[in-house]
């Protein structure tokens, strides 16, 4: 049975019914049709039962108002914790959108600008060199400029997370790529992000700056940045400027040991093929509840609910402001939300803002969302869009690692199919 929420949500209001000759008033809502809005329910739950995945969550949005919620499985199999709309998720990759606000904020303020070398806040940027020639070896050229802040909002600075053959052994002796979980994972690290940055800034990257897309540290190192340029450690940047101000109550860079019940349990795939829980370290759970608390992750470092993490892409969806509170300029977010990086990023029709993947073309790639929508995820499995036109946010939460069961892939079509009322241009 599938969960029709009205109000749980601080910026929900009860839904009424709208016009349609597709189904009755009381067999929609938002212009959705019920019965075939559980088709997600459906897709879920075997999935579940399968052992596809252990557990998610699925939140849909449109109009600032929940149109879907729905949580499956389980939390924490073994511990016989069901899943729930609060439980807490790791969401890798999706932090980069909290952390590339920040910048656009102080970008705002005149703190920097996004044509700024990353060299006016951490000095070692300066001077930057490309690997070049066979895997594990070969030799570097000096880079043929600076990498600006935009280089690294579009993933066009070449820096990789390290883990490509090129520059594999390099990056581990240093603490970094395959020394560091999968590559993105710091919350291990007992010594400052800027520091981690620092060391970075000494090894050679896979690509000239503007010379393709490649994605990696670079967010990590706008983090540096960020706290460099406010004069305040990350977390608190993120907690004053965006989370305390949207109510995000339950996002975090670690855990407070008082929630850690809620925290979801991470699974992957046995040799046998069967679904088993991850092991300890950066490879499965991580240290998100104990450990050294130091390392703030701007690329991969945030813990989220879906109903915290709908209400900042809500945010965005507003152009910047929510429930009364401004975090961005209408025209900033625009800027921000608009492919900034021609083919680059794909040739057929999608493209990459200042931290998002956009879709840009009717059709692109097999897509159902309008032109204008746009998205991420992050590598245990999570993923979420806006699209800007029919007023919609989806969240799909889940922790799978690596996270290649390819379910949150489908929630689009599942939730699209079910909408009979749209608002094309």
């Amino acid at each position: 049975m599938l969960v029709l929420l009205a109000g749980l949500l601080p910026f929900a209001a009860p839904l009424a019914g709208q016009g349609s000759s597709a189904a009755p008033a009381s067999e929609r809502r938002a212009g959705f049709s019920l019965a075939r809005l559980a088709r997600v329910d459906s897709f879920y739950q075997r999935a579940v039962d399968r052992e596809e995945i252990a557990g998610a969550v699925v939140l849909v949005l449109r109009d600032g108002r929940p149109v879907y919620e729905r949580a499956f499985g389980w939390a924490d199999r073994e511990a016989g914790r069901r899943m729930t709309p609060s439980s807490i998720f790791r969401i890798a990759s999706q932090t980069k959108a909290l952390t590339s606000v920040a910048v656009l904020a102080l970008a705002e303020e005149g703190k920097l600008a996004l044509s700024d070398p990353v060299s006016r806040f951490i000095p070692a940027y300066r001077q930057t060199t490309v690997a070049v020639g066979g895997a594990g070896g070969g030799t570097t050229a000096p880079a043929r400029r600076q990498i600006t802040l935009r280089d690294l909002l579009t993933h066009t600075a070449g820096i990789s997370y390290g883990t490509d053959s090129l520059v594999a052994s390099a990056y581990a002796a240093k603490g970094l790529g395959s020394a560091a979980g999968f590559g993105w994972y710091t919350a291990n690290k007992d010594e400052l992000i800027c520091t981690t940055m620092e060391r970075l800034a000494t090894l050679p990257f896979v690509a000239q700056p503007g010379e393709r897309y490649v994605y990696g540290y670079n967010t990590d190192i706008l983090g540096c940045v960020v706290e460099r340029a406010s004069g305040m450690p990350l977390d608190q940047f993120v907690r004053t400027r965006i989370t305390a101000p949207l109510k995000m109550e339950d996002t975090h860079f670690f855990l407070p040991p008082a929630k850690r019940e809620r925290l979801t349990a991470v699974y992957t795939r046995g040799s046998d093929g069967r679904l088993v829980r991850s092991p300890d370290g950066p490879r499965g759970q991580g240290d998100y509840v104990d450990g050294p608390r130091t390392s703030f992750s701007g690329g991969a470092g945030l813990l989220s609910t879906a109903r915290d993490y709908a209400r900042f892409l809500q945010m965005l969806l507003e152009r910047g402001k929510l429930d009364g509170v401004r975090v961005l300029g209408p025209k900033t977010v625009d800027l921000m939300t608009t492919n900034q990086t021609g083919a680059l990023y794909s040739p057929n029709g999608e493209g990459f803002s200042l931290g998002f993947r956009t879709l840009d073309q009717p059709g692109a790639l097999g897509r159902v969302e309008s032109v204008g929508t746009f998205g991420w995820g992050g590598a245990y499995g999570s993923q979420y869009l806006v699209d800007p036109q029919e007023k919609l946010v989806l969240v799909y939460m889940v922790q799978e690692l690596p996270g290649g069961s390819g379910t949150g892939g489908r929630l689009p079509i599942l939730v699209y199919q079910a909408l009979e009322e749209t608002r094309a241009k």
